[in-house]
């Protein structure tokens, strides 16, 4: 068991670390709002004053946070400088490769050992521990954090050095990205035609057009209820990290593009707070079927 600093205790982070904690690793956590906080001391963890205090004595650091600028403001603003050198850190959050690849070279000039190591599977994978892990960085340092990664995910994979993580998460959400918006598309087509579309869809989640979205989200698209698991605005966020590492890698994504636009639009008619299943208010405005 390890002594785990866990900094970032919002609808992701809150149930990783609550299981960490479980699993009998000592963990300490800090977050600015407080109800992350109590979550994770009820589930025998304990609460930092701040950053420092929390990073101090911990052979293991662990951020989930929502952009690039809160990772660097944890990792320049507290972590950097009071981390024993040794230590490991991972950054569980979605951020651009080469933000990952500023912070990892930064913290190994302190002795740090650093990974990026982005998850998908939403609020539901964090909560039911089966998320899915795309690490960057070290074989030895990933070696070293698949105790972590066997508490809270299920599947987990070096994918290269660091940044690599994020490229690949990258992929990860420009497919989810895309998938909500068809499965979007398939509603608003059956429905228009005076298909049972629960019917339809149930057949086709059967089938090679079978996902985990259809699988999970089906029955909540149709049924019009959108509350967050993950954010409009996030996956707003994500998609912008994933048409800037197109540009990074000089590669052409057509279809990327396009989804980022419909994310854009969601966001842009006030639909931000809502999960990214939303879209589908999206594909109904441009069919004229607003519900």
């Amino acid at each position: 068991m390890s002594n785990i600093a866990f900094i970032g205790l919002g609808i992701m982070g809150a149930p990783m670390a609550a299981h960490l904690a479980r699993a009998g690793h000592q963990v300490v956590g800090y977050d600015v709002l407080p109800k992350g906080l109590d979550a994770l001391v009820a589930a025998g963890g304990t609460a930092a004053a701040d950053i420092a205090e929390a990073v101090a004595a911990a052979e293991i650091v662990i951020t989930m946070l929502p952009q690039d600028e809160h990772v660097e403001e944890v990792f320049y603003g507290g972590l950097l400088d009071n981390a024993k050198p040794g230590t490991l850190y991972i950054d569980f959050s979605t951020i651009k490769p080469e933000t990952s690849a500023k912070v990892a070279a930064a913290g190994r000039e302190r002795g740090l050992r650093v990974l990026d190591a982005p998850v998908s599977g939403g609020e539901k994978g964090a909560v039911d521990a089966v998320l899915s892990i795309m690490v960057g960085g070290a074989a030895e340092d990933f070696a070293a954090a698949r105790p972590v990664f066997e508490v809270v995910g299920k599947t987990f994979e070096l994918v290269g050095g660091n940044g690599a993580g994020q490229y690949v998460k990258a992929a990860n959400q420009l497919i989810v990205g895309g998938t909500y918006a068809l499965v979007a598309e398939a509603i608003v087509l059956m429905e228009a035609a005076g298909v049972d579309a629960k019917a339809g869809l149930d057949v086709i989640a059967g089938g090679l057009a079978a996902s985990r979205i259809l699988d999970l989200k089906r029955d909540s698209m149709l049924a019009r209820q959108f509350q967050p698991g993950f954010r409009i605005d996030l996956h707003h966020k994500d998609m912008g990290i994933a048409t800037a590492a197109a540009r990074s890698a000089d590669v052409a994504l057509p279809m990327t593009a396009q989804v980022a636009q419909l994310i854009a639009a969601a966001r842009a008619q006030g639909h931000g707070p809502l999960d990214h299943s939303a879209l589908l208010k999206v594909v109904e405005d441009l069919s004229g079927r607003a519900s």
